[in-house]
């Protein structure tokens, strides 16, 4: 049972409405299935619009964001629990720890950054929760081919390609979420991940 998922995204709303109305409808379920989010803590972008929907809905959003980033105004005022902490490292632990899977809305470089880590992470089993990109009006699209090109080159084993989710709609990405089930991975497989 999935008690918090964590979402990264863009701290900007981007270039198409869809991206904010994908934020909003996926903050709307989250709520409503009774799921805390755990996100970067600011009320820019794709992430306040997220945190917001969750709050509209009466459910629970915990914010983590580096102190620099507080000192520069960009908390979010409402949040049910914000950690404040002192490194971006430090940020992601913690989301980590507090997180039953893991979703990549839209977003740029620190989107990419913190699911690719919540990913290997998964990989090499320091958790068992599922990664997941929420693919708005095909934005993951090139990266999946990207992926199916490293797994396809010997770079990626196929059985972690398999893991990832990519889903095209919110109501797909809570199917897939649902669906998907860790199994164990022997110890001497655990050494050739890395």
């Amino acid at each position: 049972m999935m008690k918090r998922l964590c979402v990264f995204c863009g701290s900007s709303p981007g270039a198409s409405p869809k991206y904010a109305d994908a934020a909003w409808e996926l903050g709307t379920a989250i709520a409503s299935r009774g799921i805390g989010l755990v996100y970067g803590g600011a009320h820019l972008g794709l992430m306040g619009l997220l945190a917001d929907a969750v709050l509209a809905r009466g459910g629970t959003v915990t914010g983590v964001l580096p102190r620099f980033m507080a000192d520069r105004e960009l908390a979010h005022p409402g949040l049910s629990e914000l950690h404040l902490v002192d490194t971006m490292h430090e940020r992601k632990q913690i989301m980590a720890r507090m997180s039953d899977g893991f979703v990549a809305m839209p977003g740029g470089f620190g989107t990419f950054e913190e699911i690719f880590e919540s990913i290997t992470w998964g990989q090499l089993r320091l958790h068992e929760s599922p990664c997941a990109f929420l693919n708005v009006a095909g934005y993951y699209d090139p990266l999946r081919e990207f992926l199916r090109r490293a797994a396809a080159e010997g770079f990626v084993r196929a059985g972690d390609m398999d893991a990832l989710l990519f889903a095209d709609s919110v109501g797909e990405l809570f199917s897939l979420l649902e669906a998907a089930s860790p199994g164990p991975v022997p110890a001497h497989d655990v050494a050739e991940r890395i």
